[in-house]
């Protein structure tokens, strides 16, 4: 489908009830795009639809239909007539799965899917949302700045990394098998924040809203960060842009502790952040907390680990300079204590 009088065309955005998608949704409908979003039960269809109107101030119109990364039921249907396609969807569980394969085949399979369906439709770009730990994972001896040529060794890490390795590495020989190479970009973002809806929900936002509550001391661990509206707008723009085809784009700000995380919410939110850490936990204790609490324990093996990234590429070729990280902390902390 090509946009004709004005119209900019139809999107089809998988995952449009997570937090990335439902950003780029609102995103999309702002500049003038009609969206659909792909979702496991149309039962979710009225909640979504509630939550995006009430951020663009209108009814979002969004369409809706059933699809599953596992299966190939509905997928023609969703992309049918379909300008372009962001496939934001993939499964990110709270814990280690027992089995790799819980995560490994629905992102891999999913892609695939996705985008089979997408080129057989004639769409003109399909963006897919990968991660930086398809990039960082495995040694990096010159300690220096990750870059879009790099590639996580999937012999070295656990099943998260190892999931969204191996599902971009599958989409990139589906569309060079098929000569396309140009139809597809990928994003690759690090931790993501900013701003939630109702039903937000993510790693990287429980990890904040743990500084909130309040902590007796927090590991040594640090990520890259980067607000989601620039992670939105780095989709649109390799989606749009026709020299952004056959590329990958790492979307990421800079690194900062998460001791230095809570250190801006306390000085920023005073009133709101007054329970944050202040004091580093020792790796022993880090250890014992992760006896009681799954959700530390896929924290050890990062105590202490830097990654940077070089985003040179998303500025140059897509515009995309990452906003202040203040204002992303404070923004984040501010709609999470609104929600409730």
């Amino acid at each position: 489908m090509t946009a004709t009088d004005g119209a900019k065309g139809t999107v089809l955005v998988t995952g449009g009830s997570g937090f990335l998608g439902g950003r780029a949704i609102i995103d999309l409908l702002e500049r003038g795009y009609d969206v659909r979003t792909t979702v496991r039960s149309k039962s979710k269809a009225a909640r979504i639809e509630e939550n995006i109107s009430n951020e663009i101030g209108r009814p979002a119109g969004i369409e809706f239909f059933e699809a599953d990364l596992s299966s190939d039921d509905g997928w023609a249907e969703a992309v049918a007539d379909c300008r372009y396609v962001l496939h934001i969807a993939s499964p990110f569980p709270p814990n280690k799965p027992k089995d790799p394969q819980e995560l490994i085949r629905p992102a891999r399979e999913g892609a695939v899917r996705v985008i089979t369906a997408a080129l057989d439709a004639g769409v003109e770009r399909v963006v897919m949302t990968s991660s930086v730990a398809a990039i960082r994972g495995g040694e990096n001896p010159e300690d220096r700045f990750y870059n879009e040529d790099d590639w996580t060794d999937v012999d070295a890490v656990g099943a998260y990394p190892q999931s969204k390795t191996l599902a971009e590495k599958a989409a990139w020989d589906l569309v060079e098998g098929r000569g396309v190479r140009e139809k597809l970009a990928t994003i690759c973002p690090s931790a993501i924040l900013g701003p939630v809806m109702p039903d937000d929900d993510s790693y990287s936002l429980e990890g904040i809203q743990r500084l909130l509550d309040g902590m007796p001391a927090v590991p040594e661990i640090g990520f890259s960060w980067v607000d989601v509206r620039d992670v939105s707008a780095a989709h649109i723009a390799a989606m749009e842009k026709p020299e952004a085809g056959g590329q990958r784009f790492i979307a990421s700000g800079p690194f900062l502790w998460l001791l230095e995380v809570s250190q801006i919410l306390r000085e920023k939110l005073p009133d709101l952040a007054k329970k944050a850490p202040t004091r580093k936990a020792p790796k022993f204790m880090v250890r014992i907390m992760a006896i009681f609490d799954p959700g530390a324990r896929p924290l050890i093996n990062d105590i202490g680990q830097r990654n940077d990234f070089d985003t040179t590429r998303a500025k140059e070729v897509l515009g995309i300079e990452a906003r202040p990280l203040e204002e992303t902390f404070v923004e984040c902390a501010e709609s999470l204590a609104a929600r409730g």
